[in-house]
């Protein structure tokens, strides 16, 4: 029976989604963990301590286990984490050690877990599996004004030349890997992320409102982190060009409305654009709760610069709601235009506005997309993610025995 460690350092699949270090990874390591133990695999998410309310062991599914980690203070930012590697390295060997365990591969997720991934491997002497979710040259040729540290950068390309295999969601990070890095494509492996359509599936569009207390008849959705990446102003800049009748109100899912200097800096711009009646923050949510947010809504927006993959598409499409995005990253992957929503190519609040305009007017358009979107997703389930990987895993352990 194989037995994998993933490590993900600062991301803690129980974390609720939208909060300020909880997106799509989070997700992703879960389910994809869940479904590997599905397949027989033994796996365990080493990931840091960061609350007293954390167990040391938390049994997440059959055969997967979430293992938190002393490595530093438990509420650090995650720019603060890179000081504290060696420490969760240390931590981490010991604990394995203390329960006598032996693990078949390692697999990271992002670049912070990424060097302890390098750590483990060498100690371990097993193949290292590396998973970036985003890349640091591609968010900041995405937006004027990103940053990253240089060490960001220096990391990632010593992982990306060490790592046995990468896992790439799309064939456009492939192609950014080998142009940024010179990696060999050979080495790096496009397994997309999947959905989980027991979860995400349609429901009735009034019973999701009333059970989330919209009165809104028109509602377009944001979900997601809240940070200026994100594109948000776009998308409220462009809600105010909407003309309906009915009423348009934009719910936001993400963030602490209470506390994110983002957030406070767009409640300012609405407050000006006198729009504050229209739109809305929830804050982030509980998984379980999203599909009401995607039921009750008649469009997706995703404004974002860049998405290395774009996992709420996916969710809100396999709900049946269309989907607005950027033409950017990953996000041509999942979201198809003019049929299961659209791309658009301008970082600017016209386009958004006019791709609005034509879902909310057109009733055959929104419904066209909604089929088309359920279609697609349910051909991208997580189970067959795991299958995948699962597949690579026996092909790369099989070359180290050899």
């Amino acid at each position: 029976m194989l037995r994998v460690a993933f490590v993900s350092v600062h991301g803690c699949p129980n974390a609720k989604l939208g909060s300020k270090e909880a997106g799509g990874m989070n997700v992703y390591v879960r389910k994809v963990a869940v479904e590997l133990g599905k397949l027989g695999m033994q796996v365990d998410i080493y990931t840091r301590y960061h609350g007293d309310s954390d167990n040391l062991v938390e049994y997440l599914a059959d055969k997967v286990r979430i293992i938190h980690i002393n490595a530093g203070y438990p509420h650090l930012a995650k720019n603060q984490i890179y000081d504290h590697l060696e420490q969760f390295t240390r931590n981490t060997i010991a604990y394995a050690r203390s329960e006598n365990i032996e693990y078949d591969l390692v697999q990271s997720h992002y670049w912070l877990s990424g060097r302890v991934g390098q750590l483990l491997s060498e100690s371990w002497d097993i193949p290292h599996v590396t998973t970036f979710h985003t890349l640091a040259d591609a968010k900041v040729r995405s937006r004027s004004g990103e940053h990253e540290p240089e060490v960001r950068f220096e990391s990632e390309n010593n992982i990306i030349k060490s790592a046995d295999l990468v896992v790439a969601f799309t064939d456009h990070e492939r192609q950014l890997m080998a142009r940024y890095h010179n990696v060999d494509p050979l080495k790096v492996e496009v397994i997309p992320c999947g959905v989980d359509t027991d979860l995400f599936n349609p429901i009735d569009r009034n019973v999701a409102k009333e059970k989330l207390g919209i009165s809104a008849s028109r509602v377009a959705l944001y979900v997601g982190r809240i940070e200026p990446l994100k594109g948000l102003e776009i998308l409220i800049r462009a809600v105010t060009q909407i003309h309906s009748d009915e009423g348009l109100s934009l719910i936001i899912v993400g963030g602490d409305p209470d506390a994110d200097e983002e957030i406070i800096r767009l409640k300012q711009i609405i407050l000006a654009l006198r729009m504050e009646s229209s739109i809305s923050f929830i804050g982030a949510v509980d998984q379980q709760e999203l599909p009401l947010y995607y039921n009750a809504s008649d469009v997706l927006v995703i404004p974002s610069y860049y998405e290395s993959f774009g996992l709420v598409a996916l969710e809100a499409m396999a709900c049946g709601i269309p989907v607005i995005a950027s033409r950017v990253g990953g996000l041509p992957t999942t979201v198809k235009d003019s049929k299961t929503g659209y791309l658009v190519p301008w970082r600017c609040p016209d386009p958004f506005a006019d791709k609005l305009q034509i879902i909310l007017n057109n009733q055959s358009i929104h419904d066209a997309m909604s089929r088309s979107a359920i279609e697609l997703s349910l051909q991208m389930k997580w189970s067959k993610v795991a299958e995948d990987l699962a597949e690579a895993y026996a092909t790369l352990i099989g070359r180290s025995s050899d």
